[in-house]
């Protein structure tokens, strides 16, 4: 009989596309509908609030795999610790007591905080959390990985539906005078289908095919931070600078325009993860490099950035 599949926040980001992949497998699915988020018609929605750990209840019956997608980013202390922290900590409990097999967690690199990372793999690092986004999503971590889940943290995801890096990036890029320094750094990117891909193949790797519990999920070939801002300038009609300034000014513009200035610390910086173990454990290639993957989304970003 075929696996059933939980999938939490499968109408954000990317959970609608981990929805989309696990449905090109041989498996039953089961979506979590938060009682205010639309979902397209499927044969098994059931309703449940991260926030309400009451609602949890039972929604794990019957359930193999369960797929974390869910969390709150942005907003205030309380609502982070009750979605994500507590609520993540109330969905395992449910989980374990309905004899789910496996927990599969969608976390984020942002549970290292600040600072320059080099390839260094997650056995290498010391979360260092600076929101509280990131906090409690450390602690939605630690929930699963208790319940001996397993946890993919990617850094920067692009692709069709993003309401973050896409964005952010073209506000900053608006808002400075010049490129901060020609933008040297590099980082770690992945296409949205293939961090869905990545999530399903978690999900369905037979057991003891999984070597660690904790991985960086990112394209190998990292992204020259320059090429990053070029290809989201580039859609969203921006005129590159010809001149640079300084991190220090460029941090007086962003505060001046309402921007975030820890913003910078991203992109003047190496933030490189090494991906490596977890493309090798689940025996899958790596979508096309950045220039190729960010073409087949440029249409997408042209149209949402203009709207933006």
């Amino acid at each position: 009989m075929p696996p059933t599949i939980l999938i939490t926040g499968a109408a954000g980001f990317v959970g609608g596309h981990v929805t989309r992949e696990a449905r090109r497998h041989r498996v039953r699915l089961r979506l979590v509908r938060h009682h205010r988020t639309p979902l397209a018609p499927t044969a098994d929605v059931v309703r449940a609030d991260l926030a309400d750990p009451g609602s949890l209840r039972g929604i794990c019956d019957g359930v193999d795999v369960l797929v974390h997608c869910a969390a709150r980013i942005g907003g205030d202390t309380e609502t982070n610790e009750a979605v994500n922290a507590r609520g993540t900590a109330a969905l395992v409990a449910e989980a374990r007591r309905a004899g789910v097999r496996r927990v599969v967690q969608l976390s984020t690199a942002s549970v290292y905080g600040r600072g320059t990372f080099r390839g260094s793999r997650p056995e290498d690092l010391v979360r260092n959390p600076a929101s509280v986004t990131s906090r409690t999503r450390a602690a939605a971590e630690d929930a699963v990985l208790g319940a001996g889940g397993i946890v993919l943290r990617p850094h920067l995801v692009y692709g069709a539906g993003d309401a973050w890096v896409g964005p952010g990036l073209a506000r900053i890029l608006r808002a400075l005078p010049g490129t901060v320094d020609g933008w040297p750094a590099r980082t770690s990117v992945i296409a949205v289908t293939d961090l869905a891909r990545l999530l399903v193949a978690a999900a369905l790797a037979p057991d003891g095919g999984l070597t660690r519990s904790v991985y960086h999920a990112a394209h190998p070939e990292p992204v020259a931070v320059s090429a990053l801002l070029r290809a989201v300038a580039e859609c969203g009609s921006i005129a590159w600078p010809r001149t640079r300034i300084g991190a220090e000014r460029a941090r007086a513009v962003l505060a001046e325009h309402g921007q975030p200035p820890s913003a910078l610390d991203m992109l003047t910086t190496d933030h490189v993860f090494d991906s490596a173990p977890l493309w090798s454990d689940l025996r899958q290639s790596p979508g096309a490099p950045f220039p190729a993957a960010f073409r087949r989304e440029a249409d997408w970003y042209r149209e949402a950035l203009r709207a933006g």
